[in-house]
């Protein structure tokens, strides 16, 4: 079995996902691998992943609002605030999804359904860069 690690940068205009599924593929091929799977890790605490639709931006933009209801800015029991309203509501939104994906790959292809696409998921008001690590492993 082979390893290959990556480190690629994502940009997000503040709250928005951020597809970035391309980036995986290049990665793979980069790689050299055939057979395998693919960690997606993200090295934030104000952002997450998600595999969501990639054809309409709507269910992305709904799910954002979504997750805006349930962890609404300025909720007054937060104490953690020194970065802002968003600052809080931000970890929240990251601990109740994910930092981690694992996608298996088969004949050098992602194994993604028809409408799936991997995305940064910016939880914070203000744009960002965002590190997320690829690791590799497989034959």
């Amino acid at each position: 079995m082979s390893v290959y690690t990556k480190q690629i940068e994502i940009s997000a205009p503040g709250k928005s996902t951020v597809e970035f599924t391309d980036s995986i593929h290049e990665g793979l091929c980069a790689s050299g691998l055939s057979e395998g799977c693919v960690t997606v890790f993200c090295c934030h605490t104000s952002c997450s992943l998600v595999i969501m639709e990639n054809a309409d931006p709507s269910a992305r933009r709904d799910l954002e609002r979504f997750i805006d209801r349930l962890v609404p800015e300025n909720d007054p029991d937060f104490t953690h605030t020194y970065e802002g309203a968003d600052d809080m509501p931000s970890h929240i939104k990251m601990a109740l999804t994910r930092t981690v994906e694992v996608i298996p790959f088969v004949n050098g292809q992602l194994c993604l359904g028809t409408w799936q696409g991997v995305f940064l998921w910016e939880h914070r008001a203000r744009s960002h860069s965002r590190r997320i690590v690829l690791s590799y492993q497989g034959e």
